[in-house]
């Protein structure tokens, strides 16, 4: 990617405060059209609620933050109908089926012939056999496939997925693996946040490394990789 590619998200000191507690402190971060890049950190490093605000779903405190030419802070319906998003937790209907969860999203999109697309997903899911079925019942990781299925639906120009590997057995890994890179095919701009180092080099050519809400490092994904990556990501969390 050209250093002069205007970036499709970009971040400059966002800060975020829940009451008295500074969750992001003055992240700056900027990712591009056909890359993924990686938030890796610990529990607690500000991925979460980055992510969030990217999604439109939390405002900033302070700071600047553009997604595909929208302010988040003016403009956060615009923000919502350009990305897609899968959270950390949560965002499914107990009562819901699979079938019916793909179908409310692609009414409130205004999706046409969108049902091919569904089935296919749901196949590389391994979601076909319970499409009909309600999601009380799911099992966390059967939670984490739906909810990244939901967010590649429509083929966001910005795919924002928090945490897709937490509790995913090999199967799920590697749908979501495959979504990722179909997306960068496309063109689109992908964020996945993770604590699995292996996981965020695999999925991603580029990392950013967070501790604290702030960012400490941004690097190529091959410079995580063996046990020199691990040597070196331990260095940045102390």
């Amino acid at each position: 990617m050209s250093p002069t590619s205007v970036p499709l998200v970009d971040v400059r000191g966002l800060h975020v405060r829940f009451g008295e507690v500074e969750a992001v402190a003055g992240v700056d971060l900027q990712a591009f059209a056909g890359q993924s890049t990686a938030l890796l950190g610990r529990n607690g490093a500000g991925k979460s609620t980055t992510m969030r605000v990217l999604a439109g779903v939390v405002p900033p405190t302070a700071g600047s933050v553009v997604v595909a030419g929208h302010d988040v802070h003016h403009h956060p319906l615009r923000v919502k109908q350009v990305v897609g998003y899968c959270p950390d937790v949560g965002g499914l209907v107990p009562r819901a089926t699979p079938w019916e969860h793909i179908q409310l999203s692609a009414r409130l999109r205004r999706m046409t012939s969108w049902e091919d697309r569904a089935r296919d997903l749901l196949e590389r899911f391994e979601l076909g056999d319970v499409a009909h079925r309600v999601t009380a019942g799911f099992s966390h990781g059967m939670g984490r496939r739906l909810s990244v299925v939901l967010a590649a639906l429509h083929e966001p120009e910005v795919l924002l997925l928090d945490e897709p590997f937490d509790g995913v057995d090999p199967i799920g890994v590697e749908a979501t693996l495959d979504v990722v890179s179909d997306a960068r095919a496309r063109g689109a701009c992908v964020l996945v946040s993770t604590h699995l180092r292996e996981l965020a080099v695999e999925a991603c050519s580029t990392v950013s490394v967070l501790r604290g809400g702030s960012r400490v490092a941004t690097m190529a994904s091959s410079e995580m990789l063996g046990e020199e990556g691990a040597r070196a990501y331990r260095g940045l969390l102390d």
